[in-house]
């Protein structure tokens, strides 16, 4: 809040009234309100904003309630994920799969690694590059931690109806699709 000259308290722009933190409708008003004058496809500017917005959350959440008891952050998660499914796989294919750069896997890999859950090698085939593999330890804590982790994404669910969650799926996966074309 700010003082003006007449003493009177105003809500400053990056302020909300529930003291920093702005509801889904605050921001939803005040974008409409920024944005009247444009002419926008509001619906999918909404869409992809809401999509951002429920991927933080819902990372935060799983990562808060999930990952931190077994002191795993969700970008340590991905790649552990990654391993799990693809077995042995190289670091550059890793990185790929896990959406982050070389550069953040190599120090993501260097904690696992030290935690006993990943180890590296060098390929069989080319001594330049490098394969990953989930050791026992890493495939016992999948096994554990990852059905927490889906009870976790059921309940996230919850709200949704089955065919709802399967028409949000399927709608998810188009869109991403359509960045291939």
């Amino acid at each position: 809040m700010t003082r003006s000259t007449s003493g009177h308290y105003s809500r400053t722009a990056a302020q909300s009234p529930a003291g920093g933190h702005h509801t889904l409708a605050e921001t939803e008003s005040a974008v409409s309100e920024r944005l009247a004058n444009l002419e926008l496809d509001m619906g999918s500017m909404a869409a992809v904003q809401n999509v951002y917005r429920a991927a933080n959350a819902f990372r935060n959440h799983l990562e808060s309630t999930v990952l931190a008891p077994h002191e795993l952050t969700w970008t340590g998660w991905v790649v552990l994920w990654v391993v799990w499914i693809w077995g042995d796989i190289e670091t550059r294919h890793a990185a790929t799969e896990a959406g982050i750069s070389k550069g953040t896997l190599t120090g993501v890999v260097g904690t696992l690694e030290g935690r006993g859950f990943l180890t590296r090698r060098t390929h069989p085939d080319d001594a330049r590059r490098v394969l990953l593999a989930l050791t026992a330890k890493g495939k016992r804590l999948m096994s554990q931690v990852f059905p927490e982790f889906n009870r976790e994404e059921a309940r996230l669910m919850s709200a949704l109806s089955t065919d709802e969650v399967a028409t949000l799926t399927q709608g998810l996966r188009k869109a991403v699709a359509s960045l291939d074309d």
